[in-house]
């Protein structure tokens, strides 16, 4: 059964464009859009399990420039 999560991101101001394309290159997110409030972004994330949504996560997402900070709320 796939597991889903959404990843609230906090971004480097100057790079937001930049930083939206590439989060949508990373295998495994659904989407991401920018939003208002205290985060500037929200992704949608699907893997097979949780090990592999973790590795998603902390190898992928994490490693995209302009990131400053995620929560990931995994949808249950």
């Amino acid at each position: 059964m796939a597991v889903k999560a959404y990843i609230l991101i906090n971004m480097v101001s100057t790079s937001v464009p930049e930083t939206l394309t590439e989060i949508r290159k990373v295998k495994g997110v659904k989407f991401v859009d920018a939003v208002t409030g205290p985060y500037d972004a929200i992704a949608q994330l699907e893997a097979a399990d949780m090990d592999e949504l973790g590795r998603l996560v902390t190898t992928k997402v994490l490693k995209v420039t302009g990131i400053a900070k995620t929560l990931t709320c995994v949808a249950v």
